[in-house]
């Protein structure tokens, strides 16, 4: 039973990465992203969904409830379409098809009724906000990307293989950051959670994605990164009952050790039930 949520969340997510490039920028030949003025490094929240939207996808397979609308090679349009053609949607009153269709793209697509959608691009399904937003991670301490040198023993044409007489050599660069801890912020509203139907079968999915999403993204880039810690503040009520940066500035990370090269450096304190305000419960998932 996917019951409406009825608390209002935060949480804090922390996550590393070790000789990998976490989130490259393709305007700047995909080195990592770095704040110029504090050398901090920067993961975008798109990135992060991305992880989600594609653990939801493997876990659960597109099985009903848990279809993903922003996924590769998807035609968004199409499936604004889709919904337009079913029954409980095109039956509608005119006026009442847009609301008809949103309803629909929201029971249909778990990423919808998670993060929210602009679905007003074709046929109208309307806009949709969503109750979960993450901000940007950014590393608890600087980062100094580091660049590479990679040579490929193969060309890709006969033309490159004529060019240099049989050699079939081709050179390339990699960017990786040594190592890194990023700390990202996250909301959980209630109140739009009841506008789209998040339930608590989608938070325990949710919790789920967050702590295992990087075990199934491995690649050449992104070899060793993993969830560190998850802290979740609960509040007993939908509006919440102290303000999630409070409750974020009661966490901290620590390094005690120069180079930073592992986790094991960090020490991460985590306040107690004790130190909490009324009406919020403090918790570690992870």
């Amino acid at each position: 039973m996917n019951a409406v949520i009825q608390n209002r969340y935060d949480f804090v997510l922390y996550f590393d990465v070790k000789d990998g490039n976490p989130n490259g920028d393709p305007d700047a030949g995909n080195l990592p992203r770095v704040d110029p003025e504090t050398g901090n490094g920067l993961v975008t929240d798109v990135c992060l969904k991305r992880k989600v939207r594609n653990f939801v996808q493997l876990s659960k397979e597109c099985s009903a409830g848990y279809d993903i609308f922003v996924k590769e090679k998807a035609v968004l349009n199409s499936l604004i379409d889709h919904a337009h053609e079913q029954d409980e949607v095109k039956n509608k009153e005119k006026g009442e098809k847009t609301e008809a269709a949103r309803q629909f793209m929201c029971g249909k697509y778990f990423d919808v009724r998670t993060f929210g959608a602009v679905m007003s691009t074709g046929k109208n399904a309307g806009q949709v906000r969503g109750p979960v937003q993450l901000t940007f991670a950014r590393s608890v301490d600087q980062v100094v990307p580091m660049e590479h040198s990679i040579t490929r023993m193969a060309v890709a044409t006969e033309a490159e293989a004529d060019k240099q007489q049989g050699d079939n050599r081709t050179m390339g660069r990699k960017f990786t950051i040594p190592y890194a801890l990023y700390r990202c912020h996250g909301f959980i509203s209630a109140p739009l959670a009841a506008q789209t139907g998040f339930g608590e079968t989608d938070l325990k999915l949710f919790w789920d994605a967050l702590i295992n999403m990087f075990e199934h993204d491995r690649s050449a880039a992104r070899g060793m990164m993993a969830t560190r810690k998850l802290v979740i503040f609960k509040h007993d009520s939908s509006m919440g009952s102290a303000p999630a940066h409070k409750l974020f500035d009661m966490i901290n990370a620590e390094s005690a050790t120069l180079p930073l090269r592992d986790f094991s450096q960090y020490n991460i304190s985590v306040p107690s039930q004790a130190d909490m305000p009324q009406g919020v419960t403090v918790s570690e998932l992870f």
